[in-house]
């Protein structure tokens, strides 16, 4: 049985988590963390109770998990990761906002302390799909723009996401500037955030989840790939599975499609 530890767990996400978790088989709900607590419980959607921590450090020696998954804020993510690969737990993260230093760290932080972090900056496994096949998409068309999608309430922009499949693309794709050479913005920002070349765009609205389109453009002719989340139950699957596969990793494994089969 993997002892799982949630940290944001009163959350979008971490309510969800806690209910994926719960559910699966292999795994046991050990506690939820949350600075938002007022309680030293949880309710469970089955009526049972698990405890509840303002505090990260506390839960850990409390709740001896083996994992913990982190769903709680860019500004705030990096002191979690210390705290708890320093312990030799290992993590399991969806918060965005991580740069190359931070990458660095932690990878650095799992080797110094015999233990593994999967970062991952979608867990859908639609978003993994949509990534491995613009990178193959970008093999044939040159012209590519990333547009994602948000909630009102994300606190970074570009997401990991967009950001991930601009770096995949990058792979195979020669960077060249898009668009035409005197093209001038009239209001700055306006053709977005700039890649190697290719454009990002990020709009945030209420009613939105976590949306990705991939637009490719060629002579007479345009291919859109798009991840189109409905819900943040999509995310569920990735998350246990993550749980699962991070117990047989050391080190650092960035991105879902690192442990799928």
């Amino acid at each position: 049985m993997i002892r799982v530890l949630v940290n944001g767990a009163l959350g979008r996400m971490g309510t969800q988590v806690v209910e994926a978790v719960q559910a699966a088989e292999g795994l046991e709900l050990t506690g939820g963390v949350d600075l938002n607590g007022k309680k030293d419980c949880l309710q469970l959607a089955d009526g049972s109770t698990c405890p509840l921590f303002t505090d990260l450090a506390e839960a850990l020696e409390a709740a001896t998990p083996d994992v913990v998954v982190d769903f709680t804020r860019p500004d705030v993510v990096m002191d979690s990761m210390r705290l708890i690969l320093k312990k030799g737990v290992r993590a399991v993260v969806g918060t965005t906002g991580f740069t190359q230093d931070r990458l660095d760290e932690v990878e650095k932080l799992c080797k110094e302390n015999n233990t593994a972090a999967l970062i991952a900056p979608n867990f859908a496994l639609g978003a993994v799909v949509m990534i491995k096949l613009a990178a193959e998409a970008a093999k044939y068309f040159d012209d590519v723009e990333i547009i994602e999608k948000h909630h009102d309430k994300k606190l970074d922009a570009p997401s990991g996401t967009a950001i991930l499949t601009a770096q995949k693309i990058a792979e195979v794709r020669k960077a060249h500037k898009q668009g035409h050479p005197e093209e001038k913005e009239t209001i700055p920002g306006s053709r977005g955030g700039d890649f190697e070349g290719m454009k990002i765009h990020s709009l945030r609205l209420p009613g939105y989840v976590a949306s990705q389109d991939v637009v490719f453009g060629s002579q007479g002719e345009t291919l859109k790939i798009i991840s189109d989340p409905v819900s943040r139950e999509c995310y569920m699957p990735g998350v246990v599975m993550g749980c699962r596969k991070i117990m047989e990793r050391e080190g650092l494994v960035y991105g879902l499609d690192r442990i799928l089969d």
